[in-house]
């Protein structure tokens, strides 16, 4: 299948500041990740995908297409951006009903789809208050509907679980998936990056306008297994559960705190292996095992030092 973004030795500078730098990457169908701190490059290359801004060096194609002023392609892609400004004495539904009408939506329509996109986000209820009236997370449920409705085969959502609740933010996770499960495209940026592991594997990491790592997340993971791996241990006697590693040439380190083992290992699937052994010694009263560096935090914190 070929790639919905294509960028190829992209740069974007702003006077001497560099936002994205010599970034050629690749994103295929489907749900992806796109991950990074603040100020790593993620809303300029957003911006870059719908043309807002034109490449100071390279080439970047959406749908085998430049974007910039290309209404074939624009018209194919919904865009939820980070920041909002409404008319804030304008209710939710207004300002999805006019955004379909700028879209050139015929009244019946615009109203039909508007309905069913403020549906989709789980705002119907209040879809009539004036936005003033609107909590930071249901502003950003309302820059989703409008972003939907108009039945994009493209989604590009920058940091749109900024503001939700945690239930809200769950109902996000579920959309995006929901959409992926319908065959969209979906771009989801986000400084949170456990987070998106929640809604998919597939992610695109940047740090400081560059690529760092593409893929799986897991595929990503493996690479690094040179890396010590931190497994904490809740049990009764963490320190007689700890001799059972002390000779273990892959063992780099243990600490105890607070009714806890935390070790070190260059080989995790030994350890777990005898952990699930210890299991069984009721003496030891294991509770819980849990490994910190199998989240998507860890992977990227490796990988930029």
């Amino acid at each position: 299948m070929s790639a919905v973004i294509r960028a190829k030795e992209v740069s974007k500078w702003f006077g001497e500041v560099v936002a994205v730098n010599n970034l050629s990457v690749e994103i295929e169908a489907g749900v992806t990740g796109l991950l990074g701190p603040n100020g790593a490059g993620k809303s300029t290359f957003i911006k870059l995908a719908l043309g807002l801004y034109r490449p100071s060096r390279g080439v970047i194609e959406v749908f085998g297409e430049a974007p910039c002023n290309n209404r074939r392609v624009l018209r194919r892609i919904g865009y939820c951006p980070e920041t909002d400004k409404f008319y804030e004495n304008m209710s939710g539904f207004e300002f999805v009903y006019w955004m379909n009408r700028f879209w050139g939506m015929g009244v019946r329509d615009a109203r039909r789809v508007a309905a069913a996109a403020i549906d989709q986000v789980r705002m119907t209820d209040r879809m009539h208050d004036p936005i003033s009236e609107y909590s930071k997370g249901m502003r950003q449920r309302v820059k989703i509907a409008q972003a939907l409705a108009t039945d994009p085969e493209f989604l590009l959502l920058d940091e749109p679980m900024s503001g939700l609740d945690p239930e809200g933010r769950e109902e996000m996770f579920q959309l995006i998936r929901r959409l992926g499960d319908a065959g969209r495209s979906v771009v989801v940026s986000s400084h949170v990056l456990h987070e998106v592991e929640r809604a998919t594997d597939n992610v695109v990491l940047l740090y400081h306008g560059t690529l760092i790592a593409q893929g799986n997340v897991r595929e990503i993971r493996d690479l690094i297994d040179d890396h010590p791996h931190t497994i904490t241990v809740e049990c009764r006697d963490p320190r007689r559960m700890s001799a059972h590693f002390v000779t273990d040439a892959a063992t780099i380190g243990i600490e105890f705190e607070n009714g806890r083992a935390t070790l070190r290992t260059r080989d995790p699937n030994g350890c777990y292996e005898k952990l699930n052994g210890l299991m069984d010694d009721e003496t030891l009263g294991i509770r819980s095992i849990t490994c910190a560096d199998d989240n998507l935090q860890s992977v990227f914190d490796y990988l930029i030092h």
